[in-house]
């Protein structure tokens, strides 16, 4: 239970709106039961929903509370229905609640239905607060069914919303939604414009909470921008916030990002490891105290990078124990196909290929490649599939097929103008061709390799191309056109 923040009047934690003073609480920016606890990269996993007693066994339970949300689900129709009939104004937190509950169930659809139709209502009476918490519901939604324009759109409209009346706590939040969102789809330059704007509106407002939760998003961005000693910074403060409010998820978050800072750094994995185990041993000392649910969204990424240590070590049966630990955990807390997915999915796929077993290796490659293919990260496409084909190339595979994999990693490579990639494939390409005695498809693919060295202006690897492409025109009678 807790307070209204406007009228004090106590309500239930996951209200979506005060029922006594009908004030919006901002119920999805996240604190309403287990849809708010976001499962991204860890903008709100250190800040777990208060959960009531009602809600302490969901999953161990589904059967039972799955029929309570059920009934709650008829209540408000029957309200709905009364109220038709009477010629009531409807009120659009009834349907905002309803959506809500639909989201329990994990029913994506109605629960997107029922915002739309809320967002209508507030419209309506221009009721600014619930249009902001609509348009982050529909984004937060459209961003689990993978429709990411759509998603960022809503977040955009929540957004503006909530600079106009000058909310600065909720627009936090929805910046940090919007932050998210890019760091998803690989937009990293929009990522960290939005979280540093979270971060420096934070601070401002003197908002240590919110400033502690965005500081830990952006840590995900600068480790891809390699900014490690500001990740280290960043950790080292959290990490005291974490103790002095005896925050003991907080601790475990921090626990898995200096594991995975270390084991990113590449220059003591020993102490990534021991990150990695206390944060695993924090996770065990509340398994009695929390959901399967809420472990799941802390065991993915520990078990995930302790797999990526045991397979660095060779230690391969560990490391597939973790690794499958990790999957199973993701596919606990998502509703849909999550981009971690595919980064478990690589990394098992790795240690089947070390493990030379080749056919299992490229079934994994290719589940990833489809993750990362619905995500939109086609740098990864492209490394996913010379990857596989390069597994093929070295396999007793027929490696005539390499050459297709080989051809589509090139494809996206320049699209996105890669050319020093783009150059590496064509060489391998014009020796595959070579060896399967098709000398003229060969010499196309050097010479265009050749042009890429040119303007990369390698003239050692020019040269031998050079040599290369002569010697082949010599031996096959081959002449320029």
């Amino acid at each position: 239970m807790k307070n209204c923040p406007y009228c004090n009047v106590i309500i239930e934690d996951d209200y979506p709106y005060c029922p006594n003073c009908n004030k919006p609480l901002i119920s999805n920016l996240r604190t309403v039961a287990y849809g708010s606890l976001r499962t991204g990269h860890g903008e709100t996993e250190f800040l777990l929903p208060n959960l009531g007693e009602e809600d302490e066994d969901y999953y161990e339970e589904v059967i039972i509370k799955d029929e309570q949300i059920e009934h709650k689900i008829q209540e408000i129709d029957e309200i709905l229905e009364r109220k038709e009939i009477l010629g009531d104004k409807i009120p659009g937190s009834l349907f905002l609640e309803k959506s809500s509950l639909y989201y329990k169930l994990r029913d994506l659809q109605n629960a997107l239905k029922n915002l739309e139709i809320a967002l209508k209502n507030f419209e309506n009476e221009d009721d600014l607060f619930n249009i902001a918490i609509c348009h982050n519901e529909i984004g937060l939604i459209q961003e689990d069914n993978g429709f990411f324009d759509q998603a960022i759109y809503h977040f955009n409209r929540s957004l503006e919303i909530l600079k106009e009346v000058n909310d600065n706590q909720r627009t936090i939040k929805v910046l940090n939604n919007l932050g998210n969102i890019y760091y998803l789809i690989k937009d990293l330059e929009h990522s960290y414009e939005y979280y540093q704007e979270a971060l420096e509106l934070s601070k401002r407002e003197n908002l240590i909470f919110e400033e502690v939760k965005t500081s830990s998003n952006l840590v995900e961005v600068l480790y891809i921008l390699r900014d490690f000693d500001r990740v280290g910074r960043i950790l080292s403060k959290n990490a005291e916030f974490f103790k002095k409010n005896d925050d003991i998820y907080g601790a475990i978050t921090n626990e898995i990002k200096y594991g995975k800072l270390y084991f990113l750094k590449g220059e003591d994995f020993d102490l990534a490891f021991q990150h990695l185990k206390a944060a695993n041993n924090l996770i065990e000392s509340v398994k009695d105290t929390t959901t399967i649910y809420i472990r799941s969204t802390l065991e993915w990424e520990c078990y995930l990078y302790l797999g990526k240590l045991y397979l660095r070590w060779g230690k391969l049966f560990e490391a597939e124990n973790c690794l499958i630990k990790s999957l199973n955990a993701i596919r606990i807390f998502s509703i849909n196909d999550n981009i971690y997915e595919g980064n478990v999915l690589e990394s098992l796929a790795e240690m089947y290929s070390i493990n030379e077993n080749d056919d299992k290796a490229i079934e994994y490659y290719n589940l990833s490649l489809e993750i990362y293919y619905k995500y939109g990260d086609r740098k990864k496409c492209a490394e996913i599939k010379f990857i596989i084909g390069s597994i093929i190339l070295n396999s007793k595979l027929d490696k005539f097929n390499s050459i297709k994999y080989f051809e589509d990693s090139l494809e996206i490579y320049e699209d996105l103008n890669y050319i020093k990639e783009s150059a590496d494939i064509l060489i391998k390409l014009g020796d595959l061709y070579i060896s399967k005695q098709m000398p003229d498809i060969a010499l196309l693919n050097l010479e265009r390799a050749k042009d890429y060295y040119k303007d990369l202006q390698d003239e050692k690897i020019f040269r031998l191309i050079d040599e290369k492409i002569k010697s082949l025109k010599n031996e096959n009678d081959v002449f320029d056109y």
